[in-house]
């Protein structure tokens, strides 16, 4: 929803997002093994990151997007969940899969009915959004219903959500910056 509002005016803004969940993902993927402490410093940078994104990126809408208040206090959510993982270092692990898990449904349901609230928005970046929206769905959904097995998986599985929502936030925020260069390819 707030990648919508802001593909076209702060492409650039997306385009640091997508590199930065790529990012994430290549660590995850390549490194599953990591501690569970490195994980959640990961996953807290990132998901603090994401959340000042939403913050900044729902009051820099508020002229042109229909829902900012519901950016800002997804963003404001993610700040908290960062921030709390930053402060409480010591979380089980299961706490953390139901945290991610709770936080990832959340955010796609947001993205996917941003996406067809908002109406003027380009047919690509629509569809960019809602696959956006649904991988973090499917992501969270796997996360839930397997909290005790998901193990590794788990790094897997999100690490595959950031490779696959980064190239997609990368695809949206060239989409935009060729609007605004006029349609120009």
């Amino acid at each position: 929803m707030y990648t919508t509002a802001i593909a076209k005016d702060s492409w650039w803004a997306l385009s640091v997002r997508g590199l930065v969940t790529v990012l994430l993902g290549v660590a995850l993927v390549f490194w599953p093994f990591l501690t569970l402490l490195t994980v959640i410093y990961l996953f807290s940078a990132y998901i603090i990151l994401s959340g000042l994104f939403g913050v900044v990126s729902g009051i820099m809408s508020v002229d042109k997007s229909t829902w900012w208040s519901l950016q800002v206090l997804l963003g404001v959510v993610e700040l908290g969940f960062g921030v709390y993982l930053v402060r409480h270092l010591s979380v089980k692990f299961t706490t953390l899969l139901l945290l991610v898990g709770f936080v990832l449904v959340i955010r796609g349901l947001v993205e996917i009915i941003g996406t067809f609230i908002e109406g003027q928005v380009a047919s690509t970046v629509r569809t960019l959004s809602s696959i956006t929206g649904l991988a973090a769905i499917v992501a969270g959904v796997v996360i839930l219903l397997q909290p005790k097995t998901v193990g590794v998986g788990f790094v897997w599985i999100l690490g595959l959500y950031a490779l696959i929502v980064g190239s997609l936030y990368v695809a949206m925020s060239v989409d935009g910056k060729r609007q605004m260069d006029g349609g120009k390819r």
